[in-house]
């Protein structure tokens, strides 16, 4: 429970948000999306025929995450790769267009742009078909992502990585980048690829859901016991100081070096779509940390984040002055 005194120095941190800057780096995603109706089966194979009425472009996977973090009033920079192409532009436009800063996106005509197109029709999503390539980034590509982050890790106040599998996020990569971040003093965050979870040793903090922490322990979280010996095997085996593990409708779970544990519940009014919460959550804990909070402050602001976007239709952020009034609300119904 949140004591007034806490509400108030939580407010405080959501204020500075706007004097942080983080940098992400991983996978950049175009989400498309085709709106349409069907009311008949084709004649040609048992799939519904989708009138097309409309479609529209989201930016999706780390481009997502500097959405949120933009929308919550933070400086975001970005590193990832596109490709030559036309969705290329579009992703990048969208970021622009969200006051994100994309000088370190470089265009690799070798790659095409990932594209995840889902198709809807009356409300439901009837297929999603996917356009990427999921090798590693070529040396090339990844020498230029790396002289960015060189250049750019002085100014930040954290890092996030979003690791997607789409070839961004190796080992190479993060011999470098992990060193980096440590001389520097910067915080380091990754919202992780459950298969790649030894890539990601010495990071500051993960931010995984209960499926992919049961996924990298190999313990199922039957019970309390069985999540707090997963979020305890998280810390040791990864040399972590933290891991922050999602759990839906049932909140989150801090787990500390300290060996402090605190469950969070949700905070969510309704729960219309959790598109995108993971998103949200890294988003938050990431600024709040950059802000000076607490790990525990940070969780409890990500947390609240998180309630606010599941509440809405669609891949949804929030802002600074959404997120206040409703720790407020919270505080007065508490």
């Amino acid at each position: 429970m949140l004591k007034p005194k806490d509400i108030l120095r939580i407010n405080k941190i959501i204020s500075k948000f706007k004097d942080v800057k983080i940098l992400i780096v991983g996978d950049l995603i175009l989400d498309e999306f085709v709106w349409g109706d069907s009311s008949r089966i084709s004649p040609e194979a048992p799939v519904p025929v989708v009138l097309v009425e409309r479609e529209s472009f989201m930016p999706g996977g780390a481009a997502n995450v500097a959405n949120n973090i933009s929308a919550l009033g933070g400086r975001v920079y970005i590193v990832g790769v596109i490709g030559k192409d036309e969705r290329g532009q579009i992703l990048e436009k969208l970021l622009r267009d969200k006051d994100v800063d994309t000088e370190g996106v470089i265009s690799d005509s070798e790659r095409p742009t990932t594209l995840k197109t889902r198709v809807v029709a009356r409300h439901q999503q009837v297929v999603r078909i996917d356009h990427e390539n999921s090798l590693s980034i070529n040396d090339g590509v990844n020498r230029g992502i790396i002289d960015y982050v060189k250049d750019k890790i002085d100014e930040m106040d954290g890092i996030i990585i979003e690791d997607y599998g789409k070839g961004v996020i190796t080992p190479k990569f993060l011999k470098e980048i992990i060193p980096l971040a440590k001389k520097h003093d910067k915080i380091i965050i990754v919202d992780p690829k459950e298969e790649h979870f030894s890539y990601y040793k010495g990071v500051t903090a993960i931010t995984p859901n209960r499926r992919e922490a049961e996924i990298a322990t190999g313990i199922k979280a039957v019970d309390n016991e069985a999540l707090n010996k997963i979020g305890r095997r998280l810390i040791e085996q990864y040399k972590l100081k933290v891991a922050l593990i999602t759990l839906g409708e049932h909140g989150m779970r801090l787990f500390e070096r300290s060996g402090k544990i605190t469950h969070i519940p949700t905070v969510a009014q309704e729960v219309f779509d959790v598109s995108g919460a993971g998103d949200t959550v890294i988003a938050a804990f990431t600024l709040a940390l950059g802000a000076r909070a607490k790990m525990i402050e940070a969780a409890h602001i990500s947390n609240f984040a998180a309630g606010i976007v599941v509440g809405k239709v669609g891949v949804a952020t929030t802002s600074p002055s959404e997120l206040k009034a409703r720790i407020k609300v919270h505080s007065w119904q508490a």
